[in-house]
Order: C-alpha cells, then structure tokens, then sequence
C-alpha cells in the first residue's frame, strides 16, 4: 500500500496531539495516510502497554488512517542506531510516502528528540540504492526517500516554520486525543498525576491550535518545523 502521508511518534498519542488534526484534514481531502508508533509507550506512568494498544486503535479509526503498526522499540531506550534505522527503512519502503511527520526536533521528553532524529535519518538512508532490504515476503525493496520531513511542534514552545490551517478539523483532533482515557484528565482517575494529564494541558491543546490560527486569521492551526526551506511556484501560492 502506497501512502501520501506518513505519520510517525515515539509513543502512541505523540502524532494526535502533535499533527492530528491535519492528519483528519489531509484524510477528509482523499489522501492515504498511515501512522507508525516507535513504541508501546510501555513506561508512561498511567495505564499500559495493553490499554494503550486499544487507545491507538479507537483513535486511528476516529481519524481514518489507513494503517497503524507499532514498531515495538523500547520505550525510553531506544536508540538512533543501525538496527532501528533499518527496521524503519524496511516501513518507509513499503509505503513509499511523499511526507513525513515526525516528532518534534527538541523536546521536554528524550524519546521525542531521538524519535524525530531517527526518522530522519531512516527517511535519508532510504534513498539509498546500496542499502540493501527485505519486505515481509522476502522480496529486495526499491529505495525510496520522501520528498518532505516535517517535524510537529509537542511540549515545548518552538517557533513554527510552517503552519496547517485545521479549522473545522480541531472536534476530531481532540476525540483523537481523548481516545487515549489513561492518559489525559479525568476527574474519575485514580492514577498519579502527570504532565499531561491535568486539565490546563488538555485545554492548552485547544487554545495552542486557536492561537496559531489566530497569527494566520484562521479559526485553528498545528505548527511544523521544516529541515530545508519551503518552495512555492509563486508568491500567489502563499496565503
């Protein structure tokens, strides 16, 4: 299966709150659009790896992805190495997707960072013609590099290089999120308190998108952070 978009996290919730909404947007306009887990999330303080797996499933059919695998690396000790980047590479050529999005290029949680590192990398090595790979089949893969990395914007802060007019898509990006019970708030919740799971960070979701939307006089926006400058036909093409 041949996707157009590829969308990649270190952890099972990492590509809704990162780029969910424009993942149901690019849905809603026709486009293939997968989604790959590098981990279970095994070592999140709240629920598990068994409550997360049925989390990432309820989410990715409310957003209408085409497939979702879990890459099963280790949660925290994951690695930007050669047996991770080839185990990527096998998944990249399989679905040969024109973008990528990946985790954010700096992070207040480590597996973000090495997350988005080691899919660049894996979407660079790729393209090339000597790396030799095997699909599930046994079958040599073609090499295959994606025209476009863009890394969406997570805990911290960072300055967008490119933003995604999502207004009309904010509903289903947070029924996405808040398909993952364990993880957000919950007045009925027993687990210890995390990061993200008090109500200011639940609601910051919505008023992040509202203000991005506000600097580009749209409704809702989701921010992305570029490796090599954007190029357009005309300035005409710019809104």
């Amino acid at each position: 299966m041949k996707l157009d978009i590829l969308a990649v996290g270190a952890h099972p919730d990492d590509v809704e709150l990162g780029c969910g909404g424009t993942v149901a947007k690019e849905v809603a306009n026709g486009k293939k659009v997968g989604i790959i887990d590098l981990t279970k999330g095994e070592l999140g303080t709240r629920g598990t790896a068994e409550t997360r797996k049925v989390e990432a499933k309820n989410a990715a059919d409310i957003l209408g992805v085409s497939v979702r695998i879990n890459m099963g690396f280790a949660d925290g000790f994951f690695v930007n190495d050669k047996i991770h980047q080839l185990a990527l590479i096998k998944k990249i050529r399989t679905y040969k997707p024109e973008i990528v999005l990946c985790n954010a290029i700096d992070d207040r949680h480590i597996d973000h960072a090495k997350g988005s590192k080691l899919t660049s990398d894996a979407c660079f090595l790729s393209g090339l013609i000597k790396i030799e790979t095997k699909d599930e089949d046994g079958n040599t893969q073609k090499p295959w590099r994606p025209k476009h990395i863009y890394h969406y914007i997570q805990w911290k802060n960072l300055e967008p290089d490119i933003v995604t007019d999502i207004s009309g898509y904010i509903d289903i990006k947070m029924k996405a999120v808040l398909a993952y019970e364990t993880q957000f708030f919950s007045e009925k919740s027993k687990e210890p308190e995390t990061p993200i799971s008090s109500k200011n960070f639940t609601d910051s979701i919505i008023y992040r998108a509202r203000d991005l939307g506000r600097l580009i006089g749209v409704k809702a926006a989701e921010g992305f952070t570029v490796e090599r400058y954007p190029a357009v036909d005309s300035l005409f093409d710019l809104k």
